[in-house]
């Protein structure tokens, strides 16, 4: 569904968002996306056990933990930080996960760096037969053709297409299914230039680009200003964003807008790519740090 962005805009701009966090109340946006073909792949398999990683508060590992209880499915979580063993129940995300029958392997950092190695991965091949593997935050192939079903016909109809970045898995899919006439940019979470190297892998358009200016402070940075931001908009609009992607990505939209780097009569759509779930995690954070909070209540 795209929602149109009820809010005072120069230029006659028009700003719609596509609210992916609704197709699912915990596999949500880019999540129900990503795992969609990777699911049916699983079971075509009969694999016995998903298996994938994740932080503290990780949209996937929660997203797999409910695709796992919907499609009678085992789970898998491994996690970064040998700390959080003995912090599940505090864990918002982490005890919600449980309780869809999510096990976990708390590993150290140093381990987890290694989620990408062949040899790690064929080992935990071994170590759990008939186990599908899905990788941190979900994108391989089957993922991006899951994510290239976000665009629909009457997407057409619109100019520019915003997208936050993390692994780069949604946006290939949506650069991939975009039109001749359509920009796409992707707003990085992330700090570094690295992000257009991954996504060159699965595309071969040219139609794109990667913002690097709203990351604010890198993965997982959360600034007062920002929450100011977030209050602000959803009292507005009543649209509630995630701090991590959705909503840099819309400050960083509403802030170009403002410094005129979108033509006049654009027509723009964001894609809403959920990870509301995170939130009760950094207000837990933000309270213990005396720090403002985000209310969408």
């Amino acid at each position: 569904m795209n929602q149109k962005i009820d809010i005072s805009l120069p230029n006659n701009i028009e700003l719609y968002i596509k609210r992916d966090d609704l197709l699912h109340p915990y596999i949500s946006g880019n999540k129900f996306r990503k795992l969609k073909y990777n699911i049916q792949e699983a079971l075509n398999k009969k694999a016995k056990l998903l298996i994938t990683f994740g932080g503290a508060y990780s949209n996937h590992i929660l997203a797999v933990a409910a695709a796992g209880k919907e499609y009678g499915i085992a789970t898998l979580g491994i996690i970064r930080g040998e700390e959080l063993e003995n912090k599940i129940i505090e864990n918002p995300t982490l005890s919600l996960a449980s309780s869809f029958g999510m096990q976990f392997d708390f590993i150290s950092r140093e381990k987890y760096s290694q989620k990408e190695d062949a040899s790690y991965l064929e080992e935990l091949k071994i170590k759990f037969e008939g186990g599908y593997i899905l990788p941190e935050g979900g994108t391989n192939d089957l993922a991006i053709k899951g994510c290239e079903e976000i665009l629909v016909q009457e997407d057409v109809q619109f100019d520019y297409i915003c997208c936050a970045v993390g692994t780069g898995g949604t946006l290939s899919g949506i650069i991939n299914a975009s039109t001749k006439h359509q920009k796409i940019i992707g707003f990085s979470a992330l700090k570094g230039d690295f992000l257009s190297e991954v996504i060159c892998k699965f595309v071969s358009k040219k139609n794109w680009n990667i913002n690097n200016e709203y990351h604010f402070g890198g993965y997982g940075k959360v600034s007062d200003d920002l929450i100011t931001f977030l209050n602000e908009f959803y009292k507005t609009t009543g649209i509630p964003l995630d701090p991590i992607y959705t909503g840099k990505m819309m400050y960083g939209v509403l802030h170009m807008i403002q410094k005129n780097k979108f033509p006049s009569n654009s027509k723009i759509l964001l894609i809403h790519t959920g990870g509301l779930q995170g939130i009760k995690g950094i207000n837990t954070i933000r309270l213990k740090k005396n720090k403002a909070l985000l209310q969408y209540e």
